[in-house]
This record gives structure tokens, sequence and C-alpha cells, in this order.
């Protein structure tokens, strides 16, 4: 019957269809394994063909032949049902003679076919060992490492008792990882001359594993004992000699030193217990390391500061695994250094190593990851937190496309964690880290533009669901330090590289590749600053508007500011009179929403007048020249002036039909200074009217010369009108309040760390009391 299964099918997929379905994919990886193993061989025989190569390839296509030819006559289940055993191809003379000096525990001798400097096991003859480094543009080849061991971990499990004789005679086959950076010894004695040593002559103490006498190493569990003098010895070869073996060892010392306190899952070579010892290994392999390998492998810098590195060479392939483990180590150390001078270093030894880390897709990225973590770290200090971005920024502009947009996209990232907690301690460092970031988006203008397209549609997606999904703590969502931080971001970098005057080659604003960001931000920023209407977020409209106003400024966009100004004029907290209050004043750099006791107070009102003249001068600053400002100022001075008269009638009471009313009587502002502070302001935006209405009067074109428009004033400086000179005193008088703040609040740091250093001397000499008592009265 059609759509039922018969008996026998059920059958098979209840009992035998899970089995079935487990050997196949065990079959699979054994295939892959193969086939990884069969691209190993073919590489090793291109770098060292044997000399009877055309006989072999025809052995071997006689032996492929033979056993298609007996896989050939086989049906599915008897292949299953054989277990998976596979014809064993005709061992050769050499590898039937290495089987039997492996089984009795001889000593292997170089053979004929094997290059100067490499032994037997390391020769890419043989099956059982490939030491060639993978090709770093394919990225299933970058895990061969990881693979050989888990093969080497699953034969531990499979068959111990072969694992333990590998243990006792052969453990360089064991030990893969130091095999391949033993090819690094190859290189070595390549470059060194070539003298004959008579046979049975004994090293030398510079040929020794370690630069030192074999009485004189500190052996303890197994490990060698770093001394002062083995860190002279390789510093000494690495700087005179640029000595790869030197290298090594310096590298391998390193990791020991790197890895002290981890649980690395292997052993290492050194260990160390003296702890100037251990910052002599450190320093050493930063400052030493870098200048070897670009003596072996030098890097070649083009003028658009691409860096291109000989990847394809034999010496970059045997260098690959030292690469690896020094670079996987320095991350390590990152990770848990606390000094700053160390991480500052380490940082800086990072910088010549990064051409050399750009193949290796897997180190790149905890690499990136690490140093966006301290970067953004908030806790950081300015210069590391520079020597950080400096790497950052080495990597975009020396990186593939690829490479970049991950770099930026984890840059942003780490700059939205590091701005969740603002105060005046931490607004520096923000700010430092907002500035820095937006210098990344203009080094590749076109991934600039698709990563800002996509996070500011993100961040317009979260202003539409607070909008059209209202709910209690909905608004939350947009009303963050984070979310504001990041609208100022992109403002920041939008003006950065828009701005005809910091970018000459700019003829306007549009011809920037990031000037089509300016609209949809503009319209996000614009609905964030009015989602609550209230005046407990003034502070954070304030904040708002400072980015709008960097916007406009740089890219002379005009943009409707003044109505939300005025709307703060508008409110309660400026209509009525204020309330006395001993609070301190409000720092609305770092504040988004007003704390309950300042609301209707006089403090709060100074502030918020403070804050409106300043951001409706600084609006006006940027068209003080603009020939239609007479016509832009006209409705601003309107309305300011009615303010003002409103202001200045209060307490005055009103006759409605004979009576007086005691409500007129309360309302109105009574705040002389706030009054007089908008007055003025009303007087600069008329004077600057009359200023350009008197030099529009001699122009001879008319409105629809946009050249003509665009070019009036075009000579006068800003400061030169009167609202600019208006504006200039009110920047250095805000900057001179600043800097008394800033004052203020490093005396009060001050005081705190004496008061904290006196109550920590107070409890030690409360303990040692306590310890005196105890004895005399023992």
């Amino acid at each position: 019957m059609a759509g039922h299964s018969k008996k026998a099918t059920k059958k098979f997929e209840k009992n035998h269809l899970k089995d079935t379905l487990e050997k196949r994919k065990e079959f699979a990886k054994i295939k892959q394994r193969h086939q990884a193993k069969a691209k190993r061989k073919a590489r090793n025989a291109e770098d060292y063909p044997p000399p009877s190569a055309e006989k072999s390839v025809e052995e071997s296509a006689k032996a492929s032949t033979k056993v298609r030819d007996k896989f050939n006559g086989m049906s599915v289940d008897q292949f299953f049902e054989g277990g998976f055993e596979l014809p064993e191809p005709k061992q050769t003379a050499s590898t039937t003679k290495l089987h039997s000096q492996l089984s009795t525990g001889q000593k292997r001798k170089r053979t004929a076919n094997t290059p100067q400097g490499q032994t037997p096991e390391e020769s890419p003859n043989l099956d059982d060992q490939h030491t060639s480094v993978a090709e770093p543009s394919s990225g299933e080849e970058e895990d061969d490492l990881e693979n050989h061991q888990e093969d080497l971990n699953a034969l531990a499990s499979k068959d111990p008792d072969f694992y333990k004789y590998l243990q006792e005679n052969d453990a360089d086959l064991l030990d893969f990882g130091d095999g391949d950076l033993a090819e690094v010894e190859q290189l070595s004695e390549e470059e060194q001359p070539k003298e004959k040593r008579k046979r049975g002559q004994e090293k030398t103490a510079d040929d020794r594993d370690d630069g030192q006498p074999q009485d004189e190493l500190q052996v303890t569990n197994g490990r060698t004992e770093i001394s002062p003098a083995m860190i002279n010895t390789w510093k000494t070869a690495m700087t005179e000699q640029s000595s790869l073996r030197a290298m090594r060892r310096a590298v391998l010392a390193f990791r020991s030193a790197a890895y002290v306190n981890a649980d690395e899952g292997k052993e290492p070579k050194y260990s160390i217990s003296n702890p100037d010892v251990y910052h002599k290994t450190l320093m050493v392999a930063l400052e030493h390391v870098p200048s070897v390998l670009h003596h072996h492998l030098p890097t070649k810098e083009s003028v658009m500061g691409k860096v291109r590195v000989a990847t394809d060479s034999k010496k970059y392939r045997t260098l690959t695994p030292l690469l690896k483990s020094h670079s996987t180590a320095i991350i390590h150390l990152l990770g848990t250094l606390s000094d700053e001078a160390t991480i500052k270093t380490t940082l800086h030894a990072l910088l010549p190593l990064l051409p050399y880390l750009l193949p290796f897709k897997k180190v790149l990225k905890s690499l990136v990851k690490t140093t966006v973590d301290i970067w953004s770290d908030i806790a950081t200090t300015d210069p590391t937190r520079i020597i950080a971005f400096l790497v950052i920024r080495r990597l975009v502009v020396i990186s593939d496309a690829s490479i970049r947009t991950a770099l930026l996209k984890t840059t942003y990232q780490g700059l939205v964690k590091g701005s969740r907690i603002t105060n005046p301690h931490t607004l520096a460092a923000i700010n430092l880290m907002k500035n820095s970031a937006a210098e990344l988006w203009g080094l590749d203008l076109e991934i600039g533009y698709t990563t800002g397209f996509v996070y500011i549609r993100q961040l317009a997606v979260h202003l539409r669901n607070s909008t059209t999904q209202p709910s209690k703590d909905n608004y939350k969502q947009i009303y963050n330090w984070q979310y504001i931080h990041s609208l100022d971001f992109w403002s920041r970098a939008i003006a950065m590289h828009c701005a005809p005057a910091s970018n000459p080659s700019l003829k306007k604003a549009s011809d920037s590749a990031l000037h089509p960001l300016l609209y949809p931000l503009v319209q996000i920023t614009l609905g964030a600053l009015r989602l609550i209407p209230t005046s407990t977020y003034f502070p954070l409209r304030f904040q708002l508007t400072r980015s709008l106003l960097r916007l406009s400024r740089a890219t002379a966009t005009y943009i409707p500011l003044a109505p939300s100004l005025l709307e703060v004029l508008q409110s309660k907290e400026m209509t009525e009179a204020p309330k006395p209050s001993t609070l301190k004043a409000l720092d609305f750099t770092t504040a988004l929403r007003v704390p309950k006791p300042y609301v209707h107070t006089r403090i709060y009102q100074d502030g918020l007048g403070k804050q409106v003249n300043e951001l409706m001068a600084e609006f006006f600053g940027i068209w003080a020249k603009h020939i239609a400002f007479p016509e832009l100022a006209l409705p601003p001075v309107v309305h300011l002036k009615r303010w003002l008269k409103a202001a200045s009638s209060a307490g005055k009471s009103k006759i409605f039909n004979g009576t007086r009313s005691s409500s007129d009587r309360a309302k109105g502002n009574k705040n002389s200074r706030l009054t007089s502070s908008i007055a003025l302001l009303v007087q600069k935006l008329e004077s600057n009217s009359r200023w350009v209405e008197d030099r529009r009067r001699q122009v001879e074109f008319g409105p629809s010369n946009r050249e003509g428009v665009e070019g009036f004033l075009r000579d006068i400086a800003i400061e030169d009108t009167p609202m600019g000179a208006f504006v200039e005193g009110l920047r250095r008088k805000s900057e001179e309040r600043e800097r008394m703040l800033e004052q203020a609040r490093e005396a009060d740091r001050r005081d705190k760390a004496k008061d904290k250093e006196k109550q920590d001397k107070m409890d030690v000499d409360v303990m040692e009391a306590v310890e005196m008592e105890d004895e005399d009265a023992d």
C-alpha cells in the first residue's frame, strides 16, 4: 500500500540503522584523515623529491589500481562487514628498517635521502610522521597540529602498551609540537658555516641545549631551571647573530613564564622560580624575538600601508609553529597581567609581529578580542589605552576586507560595553575611546559605511520598538548611557570624516562615503531627544543636542535645534518661581536624568538656563555668517522676547472684572540671573542680524545664485562676527569652569587617598597593639 514502509525496512531501522550511520560517520572521518595525510605527503614530495620519483609514482599507480580492483567486486554490505580493513601498501626498505629500529630501540642514522641537518624522524618521506607546516591560506590545514594531537591522545586510550613503548623508546614521535619547532634548529645549522666534526667529539657549551655545560644545568621535575646566564646567552645570540636556535629557546622560556600559573595540559620545558629571572625572560623575548623574525623574514610595506610577507617560502612554513606558540603565549599573558608598564611593553612588542599573524585567523581573532578588552576597560590608563588602539589601528591598515570588518565590529562592541558606567571619573576615558574609534572608520570608508549602516539601523530599530510598543520600562532601551554614547560616537565618526576643513581631499561634505549616514542619524537622534519631553530628562536632551551641533558644524548642514531648546524655556521649571535649595550644582555632562531633590529648585533652574543659553548661542554661532541669518534668528528672537516679558511680570497681579487673581500673582520667574543671560543672548542675535543685513545690501546676486550664497562672507572668520565673539567668550568661561571643577575633583581624590592612608595606618597600629597585649598576657 502506498505510503507504508515494508516490515523488513522497519526492522532494519529499529535494530541496525543507528549502528550503520555511526559506522559510516567513522569511515568518513578515517577517509578525511587519509586525504589530509595524502596532501601532506604530496607537499613534502614537492619540497624533497626522492631520486626514484618516477618509479615510485608508477608503483603507487599500480598499487592504487589493485586497491580499486579489490573494492570493485564488493557490495556495500560486504564492505561495511569487513571492518574497514584497507590493504596495506608494500613497505619499502627504508620503512622496514625504521620499524625494526623502533622495535629494538636502536638509534636511527641519517639516510642518504634525508636533507642535511634533518633526522630521519623529521624526514618528509616517512609515512608515520610529517613535519611540514600547514599553508596559511587554508583554514582546514591550519588545524593539523590539533588533529594530530587528538590522534595521539586517542592512541594513548586505545593502545596504552604501544603508547608507553613509544614514550620509553622514541618520545620525539609523541612530542609533535616541539618536533615542528625543532625544524628551527635545522635552519640555524644551514645559516652557520659548515665545519666537519670529528666522530665522537663532544659538543661544546654553545651547542648544548641551553648554552651551558651539562653539569651546570639545574633540572627540577624534568624541567630545566632558567638562570640569568642562559638568558644573557640567548640575548647575545639573538642580538649579534640573529640566531633562530636562541630565538626558539627564548620563545619556549617565554611560554613557560606566560603559563607559569596556568594548567596548560602539557609540561613546559623550563621552570622559573626567581622573580628577576621571570622579568628578564619576558623582556628578552618581547624585545628581541621580533627583530630576529624580521631579519630572517623581512617585510615589504607599500605606500598604501599594505605589508607583504613571503608566506609561501619554506622558512615561513617552518617558523609557523613558533609564531603561533609565541603569539598565543603573548595573548594569554595579556589576559593575566595587571601591571600597566608590563602591559604597555607587551602591547608594543605585538606591533612588529602583526604582519606575520595575518594568515592565522583563530590567533588573530583571540588577539583582537584581548586587545579590544584592554582598550575598552575603564580601569586602563590613557597611555596603555593609546598603545592598545595603535595595535588595533595597525591591524586595520595592513589587513584585508574581512579582517577589517571583524575588527570594526569588535571595536564598536567594546566601546558600547565600556561606556555602560559614566561618571566624572570615567567620562574622559570614554571620550578618548570614542575619538580613537572614530578614526578607524576613516581608514576604509566603504567598510566603514557598511558597518555604520548596520549599527545605525540597529539603533533605529530600538527607537521604533520603544515608540510603537510602549510599555512601562520600554523607554529604558533608549534612555541609557550605552544608547546615548552610541549616537554620540556616530556623530563624531561622521563629523570627523565628512568635514572638508579636516579632510583636504573633500571639496564638500557630500563627497565623503559616510555622508549618506548623516540623515538617518539625525532623524534617530531627534526622535530619541523627544521620546519623553519631560523636565526630568532635560540633561539627556542637552547631551543629544551637542551631538547634533557637532554634525551641523562639521558638515554645514542645517538641523532645526532651536525649537527643542525653546521647549525647555516653556516648561514649568523655567516659568514658575523655584524653591530655595542648598544642593551643589548638577553636572549636566554626566547626567541623563535629574535626581528628584533637584526638581523645581533654584540650582536646577540656574543650570537649565546656562545650558539653554550656551546651546542656543552655539547653534546660531554656526550660521553667524550665513546670508539668511536675519530670517533664521527672527522667530527665536520673538519667542525669547515673549518669555522675557512674562518673566519680568512675575509677582504683578492682574485685574480681571475689578478683581485681582492670586494665581496670577504666583506665576512668572523671579530669577534675575537667568533673565539677564537670556536678554544678553537676544541682544547679540539682533546685533548679528543687523551686521549681516548691512553687508547683504552690498551684494549684486539674487537668492537663486547658489554659488554666490555659499560664498557670502567666506573670507571673514566666525570670531569676527558679533555672534561669534559672544560664543567664543562663553566657551572660555565654560572651559574655565570645567578646569576648576576638575581641580576640585582632583583635590577630593587626594583627600580621600590621604584619609584612606591614615585609616590603614590606624588599623595597623591597632593590630600591633592587640598583638603586644596578647604577648604580654602570655
